[in-house]
């Protein structure tokens, strides 16, 4: 599943292991995400867009 939560992270000037530690999972699920090798959990999509103020769909894209 395309996203684009790289961008949003360095925009905030955050390290992988920042974010994870934010959400409560790894630095290596953070990457795996990133790379768009893992699909997260319906629960973490919600932790990573309350996270950056935003709705799933902003930061994940199904259609891709």
């Amino acid at each position: 599943m395309r996203n684009d939560l790289r961008e949003r992270r360095e925009r905030e000037g955050l390290s992988q292991a920042d974010l994870a530690a934010a959400v409560d999972v790894t630095r290596q699920t953070i990457n795996s995400i990133e790379r768009e090798r893992y699909d997260p959990s319906l629960e973490l999509a919600f932790a990573l867009a309350d996270h950056f103020g935003c709705r799933i769909e902003d930061v994940f894209d199904p259609e891709e």
